[in-house]
């Protein structure tokens, strides 16, 4: 595809680059010639100096030949404004845009998106998706990322491999005997930096990262056979009141019926805002990193420590008076410098959450064509794990897993079949509308979307 990429940002140079690196043609556009220098030097795309929302600068970028336009700059009513004029004036066909004040994302106000008002096909609101990934980490606690697929019937997990896993070392055939009722396929794991896609004789060894395909209802059982007993954290603090902070707290309210809530946000007005529109969650105003205003909270009663400030050296600061009152709490962080992940284990913080990850995630499930209908993305967009829907056309239809060609950076992880839940062994049959949830390396996403015989945009 021709895909025009406005804003080249961390997110706009992320995206070009998975994108380049699954082939498609890519024109970068960002008024800073610093930043597009750093495109050029990088990446195989054509780079324009300029302002997107110029009709002269999106002809120069082909618009009339693009298949797709994502508008990533930093302001969002520059990405509705590209959207507007990429389709009046080239009619291009899809239009992406990424859109963070939560005014324009108010439900009521949902009519301003279609062609007659403002045309973007999809928003992607980094804050909203920020706090729905931290909300599914919360319902899996022992798990680094717990990922929904087909209707939230399957799910990806990914769980590091630590001292206590009584799985570690045993091949993954005698795993299969020992645990025979559970519906659970371990995909591959992440050594060294590097994703290794496990066979029936490997293991799993201390510090792996394993990316594992389950049926959603077996969650408790699959996370206790490797070794995670821990509760739903209902006693949670949320360290700043932002977008992300205020969003999670709702999506608490609405899904864990005893937890209880507290935020600490050190803006007045934004602390009394909040404090209104939610429903259980206890507001107090001040700084997180205050110990009087910890203590207040109740620091020592605490389960979970989440730090969403716009600070990053703040969300760092807080994890660390956190450790230093309580050695047993959950922490996340919220980081948007990519240099200060090396200090996740000298901090002993158990999660930095990448508000980039999030959303280069988000915006390339859209990319993909046709039945695609999720991706998620793994090491920086090397490994996609996708669910995609067979259709009529696919050559898959009525052919074995054995028999399917499916080259080794394709591995299927599970199948959606009506309401049945299918670890698929050598012999399984593939069938029209199955929904399949697989993992693939980037360079065989073509591959996948002729399998699954895709042609829509």
């Amino acid at each position: 595809m021709n895909i025009i990429i406005c804003g080249a940002g961390r997110v706009g140079f992320t995206i070009s680059k998975l994108l380049t690196e699954q082939n498609h043609s890519v024109t970068v556009i960002d008024q800073s010639s610093e930043d597009i220098q750093k495109i050029t030097e990088s990446l195989d795309v054509k780079a324009i100096v300029g302002k997107a929302t110029y009709p002269s600068i999106l002809e120069k970028a082909n618009g009339t030949d693009a298949d797709m336009i994502i508008a990533v700059t930093r302001n969002d009513e520059i990405n509705m404004l590209i959207c507007q004029i990429a389709y009046t004036a080239f009619n291009i066909p899809k239009k992406i845009a990424r859109i963070r004040s939560q005014n324009y994302l108010d439900p009521k106000f949902s009519k301003l998106y279609n062609k007659e008002n403002l045309p973007i096909d999809v928003i992607i609101s980094p804050e909203l998706e920020i706090a729905k990934s931290i909300h599914r980490k919360l319902e899996s606690p022992g798990a680094l990322d717990n990922v929904p697929f087909a209707d939230n019937k399957i799910k990806l997990l990914e769980i590091l491999i630590e001292d206590s896993c009584p799985i570690a070392d045993i091949k993954l055939n005698e795993l299969t005997k020992k645990f025979p009722k559970l519906n659970a396929n371990i995909l591959g794991v992440i050594r060294d930096e590097k994703f290794i896609f496990l066979k029936k004789n490997d293991v799993m060894k201390k510090s792996d990262k394993a990316y594992v395909i389950i049926n959603s209802s077996q969650m408790t059982e699959t996370l206790k056979a490797f070794g995670h007993n821990e509760k739903i954290s209902n006693k949670i603090l949320i360290i700043g009141g932002g977008n992300v902070g205020f969003n999670l707290a709702k999506n608490i309210e609405q899904s864990f019926e005893d937890a209880r809530i507290k935020i600490i946000e050190k803006d007045k007005n934004r602390a009394e805002f909040i404090a209104n529109e939610l429903n259980n969650t206890i507001v107090i105003n001040g700084n997180g990193l205050d110990e009087d205003i910890l203590s207040e909270v109740n620091l020592e009663d605490v389960e979970t420590v989440l730090a969403l400030t716009n600070d990053d050296e703040d969300n760092l600061m807080v994890s660390v008076i956190v450790e230093k009152f309580s050695k047993d709490k959950r922490t996340m962080a919220l980081i948007n410098k990519p240099n200060y992940s090396l200090l996740k284990s000298s901090l002993k913080i158990d999660d930095l959450i990448d508000p980039r990850l999030t959303t280069v995630s988000s915006i390339l499930k859209h990319v993909h064509k046709g039945t695609i209908e999720n991706a998620y993305s793994i090491l920086n967009g090397e490994y996609e794990v996708i669910e995609a829907e067979i259709i009529e056309t696919s050559e898959l239809i009525n052919k074995e897993l054995k028999n399917s060609n499916l080259p080794d950076e394709i591995r299927i992880g599970a199948v959606l079949r009506k309401d049945e839940i299918i670890i698929p062994r050598s012999n399984f049959v593939f069938q029209k509308k199955d929904t399949v949830v697989f993992l693939a390396k980037k360079d065989q996403i073509q591959l996948v979307e002729n399998l699954f015989r895709l042609s829509a945009v």
